[in-house]
């Protein structure tokens, strides 16, 4: 059985207020109304954020506009841009206890893991810092005697930031820290369930430096707050994480002015194992890769397609491995499985293991939510027999279910894989070099990994195929999503070629 860990009171727990930041000031929403946000392992508020209105919006539009027009931040160089995002990044790194417990008792993720994140998230601002001194254009001196071709890489401008609420200090990192290298300006909004810790990241970027205008977080609803952001004339770009339906709405809305979007979306990820696999490495990554942030994880390895010969014993052991993981308080160290965001998305998770199990599908592990006291919480499940065409083979549950597929041959493993709308990630196991080479490049997804599952760096570009999103964050490519190309044709001397005369 599944190790479980009850979540305590959280006694003499003050609830942390906060404003918005609009032009390098905190202030008040226009409407006066908050939101509370609850604990989702424990159950009590513990945040209160404004409610902000698209007025709100408008007016951190607004101040974006003012600071990218008059040059404040796009006109500096680069090193003093990277100079600023390296203070930024090791002001994180001062305040990382903080901002985790933030991610943690507001999101239910367990607070290693809220840890471990930070972590990443200081790389990533050091990363975007060092680019932001080696983004360059291109010159051309070949195109004869009189002529020199320069191209230019230009910040885009402003740019509306949306951030989802299952990483909601990491995905910020993911995008910001490269909008301001470019020398863009920015308005952010976080998920109205997890705000808290994108605004105390408001307060390290004012004291690393950062002028006034620059970055702007505004929080509140998609309705409220994130349309306005997408369709506003004076934003230039949209970087959006979220689901793939939202996605599509962000699309349709900046297409109304046609803005560049960037999209990070849903995932359906496979994971392919073949006879020949280290299989005690794969069963740890198997639920890891399932577990990780209780599934709540577009990049989680929600599908395990298993070669037929080894499917009985390898759902067995996964099962054994299922059963030592620990689930519960968040605020637990020993903590793997925290809480589920909302009970609304636990009865959405119940549900697709409800119908699997009324399809045919069989629940060889867990399989229902559990009752800790306080709070809202999904034990840790594995659905064996799954058919193809099941909608827990096919969309984002997005908690912590794993379906097992069969197949007998690679080429039934990559059609399964192939099979469905997303392409974000997939892993493949194997001793067979060959096979691993021959399924990362049939396979259709942004991420292969081999023998391994849910690894990353900062260098290594991440997004996906189809309708897991539209371009790549992270990578030295990252900043230059954030810019424009510009063409500076020069003619030395005087024009040679008369038209007419």
């Amino acid at each position: 059985m599944t190790i479980l860990v009850r979540p305590r009171a959280l006694e003499d727990f003050k609830v942390r207020e906060f404003q918005l930041l609009i032009d390098g000031r905190w202030v008040d929403g226009s409407s006066g109304a908050s939101i509370e946000r609850k604990s989702p392992g424990h159950g009590v508020v513990v945040s209160r954020y404004q409610a902000a209105t698209k007025a709100d919006a408008e007016r951190a539009i607004a101040a974006a506009r003012r600071a990218f027009d008059t040059g404040t931040w796009c006109r500096m160089t680069g090193a003093e841009r990277s100079n600023i995002l390296l203070k930024a990044a090791e002001l994180i790194a001062a305040r990382s206890d903080e901002l985790a417990y933030l991610d943690c008792i507001e999101s239910g993720k367990p607070i290693s893991q809220a840890k471990a994140e930070l972590g990443g998230a200081v790389d990533i601002w050091r990363y975007a810092a060092a680019l932001g001194r080696d983004l360059h254009g291109e010159s051309y001196n070949t195109l004869g005697e009189g002529t020199l071709g320069v191209v230019l890489r230009e910040a885009i401008g402003v740019v509306s930031i949306i951030t989802p609420w299952n990483f909601p200090f990491l995905i910020v990192s993911q995008k910001l820290p490269f909008a301001l290298a470019a020398g863009c300006t920015a308005v952010v909004k976080p998920s109205e369930l997890t705000s808290g810790s994108t605004l105390v990241l408001g307060e390290i970027l004012m004291e690393a430096g950062v002028p006034a205008g620059v970055v702007n977080i505004v929080t509140g609803t998609g309705a409220e707050v994130g349309a306005p952001m997408t369709v506003h004339p004076d934003v230039d770009m949209v970087s959006f994480t979220g689901s793939t339906l939202v996605g599509k709405l962000t699309m349709a809305n900046a297409a109304q002015t046609l803005k560049k979007v960037s999209l990070e979306l849903g995932g359906k990820n496979p994971q392919i194992v073949f006879p020949d696999a280290e299989l005690d490495d794969f069963i740890d990554a198997a639920v890891f890769g399932a577990y990780f942030n209780a599934g709540e994880c577009c990049n989680a390895g929600s599908r395990l397609i298993i070669h037929r010969d080894i499917a009985d014993d390898v759902v067995a052991r996964i099962a054994a491995h299922s059963a030592k993981v620990k689930v519960g308080d968040p605020l637990d160290p020993q903590t793997k499985v925290g809480a589920i965001i909302t009970p609304e998305h636990l009865a959405k998770i119940d549900g697709y293991v409800r119908n699997a199990a009324t399809g045919g599908a069989n629940i060889s592990h867990g399989g229902e939510p559990l009752e800790l006291g306080m709070g809202q919480f999904m034990s840790p499940t594995i659905l064996s027999a799954v058919q193809p065409d099941m909608a827990v083979a096919r969309e984002e549950v997005f908690g912590p279910v794993l379906s097992v597929l069969t197949f007998e041959t690679l080429d039934e493993a990559v059609r399964i894989a192939n099979s469905i709308d997303y392409g974000l990630s997939a892993g493949v196991w194997s001793r067979d070099f060959d096979t691993c080479l021959t399924i990362g490049r049939q396979v259709r997804a942004g991420t292969i990994w081999m023998n391994t599952f849910m690894d990353g760096a900062s260098e290594l570009p991440f997004g996906g195929y189809k309708q897991s999103g539209i371009g790549r964050e992270l990578g030295r490519h990252a900043v230059e999503d954030y810019t424009e190309t510009k063409t500076l044709n020069m003619h030395l001397g005087r024009r040679k070629v008369v038209w007419a005369s």
